[in-house]
């Protein structure tokens, strides 16, 4: 028998959060289905039927675009970061690829290539994230320069926000983005999920979701997943593999970094940093046993975590462990949101997602 851990993906729930942003945004705008890091850990092929409804799909590179094209998407892909060769504006015109300019380099490239049929591209200001783009100062110039070379089609406009998650907002970059693209033509793409649900009226052709779509909060703890309809799409679960009575004075796991101060029964779950369950989280870290929530106790080791089986007092070998995400339906479906546990080991939803090791198994529901 296999170790028995195990990460599901949950297709409605994908189809589902995809639909509550279309719904968030007030169904006006497109929606960008984010693939990028293998569908945010989830596994493209895992999750495309989940994601399916989306109006296409972004990603960072090529491996990433082809996978999706073997799926059947015969819609829009877009480069995130846009081609690091010249060479990949080859694929882009093979596999009909969008892809994003951000510098110099990408128009010199676009310059010198050969190509029957034009590009379309996402033009980017660096708005105050800087990462990538044009500054403003030096937006116009770089579309008048695109928008004269006959291998582009057509300019789309785009930022990204640094703050739509946090107090400071989108106000003071989305001022700047819309003084130095006005009167341009073309599609503007500037929301990302914090962006999608905490300012819905900002109205333009794409909406980018990423984390949202994958059942995390952006701007947790202000909100949680549950405040703004999102469901988990992603469960991280196993089963207990032994069970210890610990009297008082006890000490459990590595570094003795827990003691016991009454008497408790233990249980040993087959997860841990090996299979991508942060180390750093410790003691308090909140579980699921059996659907009942309980806590972690001691350090994460290398193939297991030990929990608190108080609030459980029926649990043994081969009980319900959930990680993150859903309970069975034989425990009442219980949701620990995944954004509880990254809390607890410092992180945040995104690395735990992309983090799940090779050698967990994976279903979808």
């Amino acid at each position: 028998m296999p170790r028995p851990i195990l990460a599901t993906v949950h297709t409605q729930a994908l189809r589902h959060n995809l639909a509550q942003i279309r719904h968030a945004t007030l169904d006006a705008p497109r929606v960008w289905a984010i693939v990028k890091a293998n569908a945010y850990g989830h596994g493209i092929e895992r999750a495309f039927e989940g994601l399916r409804g989306a109006d296409g799909f972004a990603l960072l590179d090529l491996n990433e675009a082809e996978r999706v094209r073997a799926l059947g998407w015969r819609g829009p892909i877009l480069l995130l970061e846009g081609v690091f060769d010249a060479r990949d504006l080859e694929l882009c015109s093979r596999l009909g690829l969008w892809h994003t300019v951000h510098c110099t380099e990408q128009i010199d490239m676009l310059a010198a290539h050969k190509t029957n049929v034009p590009h379309r591209v996402f033009l980017k200001m660096n708005s105050g994230m800087n990462r990538l783009g044009f500054t403003p100062q030096s937006y116009r110039a770089a579309w008048t320069r695109l928008n004269a070379l006959p291998q582009v089609d057509e300019i789309s406009l785009i930022t990204h926000f640094s703050d739509a998650d946090g107090a400071k907002g989108i106000a003071a970059q989305l001022a700047v983005f819309e003084a130095a693209t006005q009167d341009l033509p073309g599609e503007r793409s500037v929301s990302n999920s914090a962006a999608s649900l905490r300012h819905p009226d900002v109205a333009t052709d794409w909406v980018r979701p990423g984390i949202a779509v994958y059942g995390s909060a952006p701007d947790f703890p202000d909100h949680t997943a549950a405040h703004w309809g999102l469901q988990s799409t992603l469960t991280l679960s196993s089963k207990l593999i032994a069970v210890q009575a610990v009297q008082t004075g006890s000490t459990v796991g590595y570094g003795s970094t827990f003691t016991a101060d009454v008497p408790l029964r233990i249980g040993v779950v087959a997860c841990g940093y090996a299979d991508g369950y942060p180390r750093h989280c410790d003691t308090g870290t909140p579980v699921l046993v059996d659907g009942v929530r309980t806590r972690l106790v001691g350090r994460v080791s290398m193939d297991m975590v030990t929990v608190d089986l108080t609030p459980v007092p029926h649990a043994a070998m081969g009980s319900e462990v959930t990680l993150w995400g859903c309970a069975s339906a034989a425990n009442h479906g219980t949701v620990l949101p995944i954004d509880e546990v990254a809390r607890a080991g410092g992180t945040v939803a995104y690395e735990l997602m992309c983090a799940v090791a090779q050698r967990v198994p994976f279903a979808v529901d």
